[in-house]
């Protein structure tokens, strides 16, 4: 649904995209993250056909950016950092005013709008002009205007900030619906915690380019390491003679528990607990040692600085 090739986009002598390679099947939530200014939202809006590529390409929903705009706009749905909220019209009339942009039937318009109205919590305002609802029901507004013409891909910028918890968990759950119905969905987010529940694919973006991206695990992975798993056990238990798979390495040991480095957990995790139940060892817990996309983030940004001060 998304795919993109050394995709750049330069501002006079300000390279502010350099070489964006992507590519997000249908069904799947890609998560951008990075810093202000590293490059999210120029992409997006090369994603959107409102920016042309300097250089590369990019196809959105089998459309090319540049050739068929008119195509990838009307295929997309957009929430941008700047909502573009018409403040003296009522929420009815915005949404309404959207619809027959996308050339959707009177009928078509209402129901849509009812029912995005009554899902966000916004029928009861409905009637009521925009430039009186809070920050968190502008949000909100915004996101059923993106979706107002049901497209197969979203492109969200914060789409829970500035919300109420019960809110913003709404829309993390509508998000994940959506996607359950083979949207393609890419998110610009600093809440690394909700970035962590809904992506399936995460790309970390540094001044223009892509630094990394994969899955939650293969970020892990590649930047923390093998994962680091602690064993407790009820009772006090010697461990001394204790013969470990041969890709696991003992990193601790207690009276009580264990800590251990697993290169292959699927087999070796198994094989350990095989080992310690015929020692007649009382496990009480066998889990891994947290590990968060937050300590991904942070890792893969300090080492770009750092490697950029060397430089």
């Amino acid at each position: 649904m998304i795919e993109t090739h050394d995709l750049s986009k330069q501002f006079h002598d300000f390279m502010a995209v350099d070489g964006v390679d992507l590519s997000v099947e249908s069904g799947q939530i890609l998560a951008l993250l990075g810093q202000n200014g590293a490059g999210k939202t120029t992409t997006v809006r090369m994603l959107t056909a409102l920016l042309n590529p300097t250089r590369g390409w990019a196809r959105v929903a089998g459309y090319d950016v540049v050739k068929n705009g008119h195509d990838v706009r009307a295929s997309v749905g957009v929430l941008t950092e700047q909502h573009g909220l018409y403040m003296r019209m009522t929420a009815i009339e915005y949404l309404d005013f959207f619809g027959q942009i996308y050339s959707l039937s009177t009928t078509t318009r209402k129901s849509r709008s009812d029912h995005l109205l009554q899902y966000f919590g916004l029928t009861e305002a409905a009637h009521r002009r925009i430039g009186e609802y809070s920050k968190g029901m502008r949000q909100k507004l915004a996101l059923a205007r993106a979706m107002m013409h049901d497209p197969g891909v979203l492109l969200l910028d914060e789409p829970t900030s500035a919300m109420d918890p019960e809110s913003a968990r709404l829309v993390r759950d509508e998000i994940a619906r959506l996607k359950s119905s083979k949207r393609t969905i890419v998110i610009c987010s600093h809440n690394l915690t909700e970035v962590e529940a809904l992506a399936d694919k995460i790309a970390i973006i540094y001044r223009g380019r892509i630094l990394l991206q994969g899955t939650l695990d293969e970020l892990k992975q590649k930047v923390l390491g093998t994962p680091e798993y602690e064993i407790k056990f009820s009772d006090a238990w010697d461990s001394s003679g204790l013969e470990l798979p041969n890709d696991v390495d003992m990193l601790s040991r207690t009276a009580t528990s264990l800590k251990v480095r697993v290169k292959r957990p699927q087999e070796s995790n198994p094989q350990i607990l095989k080992v310690l139940s015929e020692k007649s060892a009382s496990v009480m817990a066998f889990q891994e040692e947290p590990r968060s996309l937050e300590q991904v983030y942070l890792k893969v940004m300090a080492d770009a600085k750092g490697l950029e001060n060397v430089q």
